[in-house]
């Protein structure tokens, strides 16, 4: 970029300049920008405005649904839809895809989105995020079909988080590399902090609740322990994966969510979410030079079998991946 600190309109433009047949990809990329400053602005007062704590109600993930769960789905749900660019949307929390009403019909694109990842933390001050991706609408499916949403991560035209921390930063990649913006809340503007982000070669960090690992297969236990004693890599984990995963994405390192067995039953399955948490998440570090995997495939590769379908992942750098 010609100007040293561009903000995140001047940067569009000048992509739109390169690539004009990405126009409503960049007015996507503005439009969620525009939702990632409402967010940030009421989880920065969240105890103020009474969206602190629990709904009183579980979402379809039988998980917890905090206040702050149901404002910041109801945002991106009411704001997506207004803008005409999407044929479907899917959330975290809803059930089924979001009927669009005829808002809908000549939208180009779907999106799956998390809209607060994290938010169990909101209580105690950590890290939250909103992350999402983007397709391209399926000509050959009805477009409030959940089959909208069964496409390989490598097919994402968009994918990024909005992490709401000690300042508010938007990641996200084209498929052209993964840049950083940060926002400046007295004048409600991003501006590019790092562009074109590669993982430093030498990791610093494994990322991975511990006390799970009692839940784990040999296999995990092993390599978990292969990143503190053979790689020497210092132990962080917040607890909010987009928190987690950024951390990792600037210092280098990887994040460990394999498939456990909590029940005892024999049956080991992955927590994490494919549509809205794991394939953004793999299209952004394989744009950066790294790797993510569900333990034998390519997170990238996998074609979702349901809208809600889980996967174990392991995702950082490429040589630490490479020894799983």
């Amino acid at each position: 970029m010609k100007n040293q600190t561009p903000t995140l309109e001047a940067y569009l433009l000048e992509h739109l300049a390169a690539h004009p047949e990405q126009k409503e990809l960049c007015l996507i990329m503005s439009h969620l920008a525009t939702i990632g400053e409402y967010i940030s602005a009421q989880t920065s007062k969240a105890g103020l405005v009474g969206i602190l704590g629990a709904h009183g109600s579980v979402n379809v993930q039988d998980e917890q649904v905090q206040k702050l769960d149901v404002f910041a789905n109801d945002a991106c749900k009411k704001y997506l839809k207004d803008t005409g660019l999407f044929a479907a949307m899917a959330s975290e929390e809803e059930e089924t895809v979001v009927d669009m009403g005829g808002d809908g019909e000549d939208g180009k694109y779907i999106i799956a989105f998390d809209p607060l990842d994290g938010s169990s933390n909101i209580d105690v001050n950590v890290s939250v995020g909103t992350i999402f991706s983007v397709h391209k609408r399926l000509a050959d499916v009805d477009r409030l079909d959940e089959r909208q949403f069964f496409q390989k991560g490598k097919d994402q035209v968009l994918a990024g988080y909005l992490l709401y921390g000690s300042s508010t930063v938007l990641v996200f990649s084209f498929g052209d590399g993964v840049h950083e913006f940060t926002l400046d809340p007295q004048i409600g503007t991003f501006f590019l902090s790092n562009e074109n982000i590669q993982l430093p070669e030498k990791a610093k960090y494994y990322s991975v609740n511990d006390s799970n690992v009692r839940f784990m297969q040999p296999h995990d236990q092993t390599y978990i322990e292969s990143m503190k004693i053979e790689y020497g890599l210092g132990a962080r984990y917040i607890g909010s994966f987009v928190a987690d995963f950024h951390r990792n994405l600037l210092k280098g390192g990887v994040f460990i969510y394999p498939a456990m067995d909590k029940k005892g039953a024999g049956e080991y399955t992955g927590k994490l979410r494919l549509n809205y948490e794991l394939k953004p998440m793999a299209f952004l570090i394989e744009q950066a030079g790294g790797k993510a995997i569900n333990g034998s495939e390519d997170i990238l590769d996998i074609v979702p079998t349901s809208l809600h379908e889980r996967q174990p992942i392991v995702i950082g750098n490429s040589s630490l991946i490479n020894t799983y």
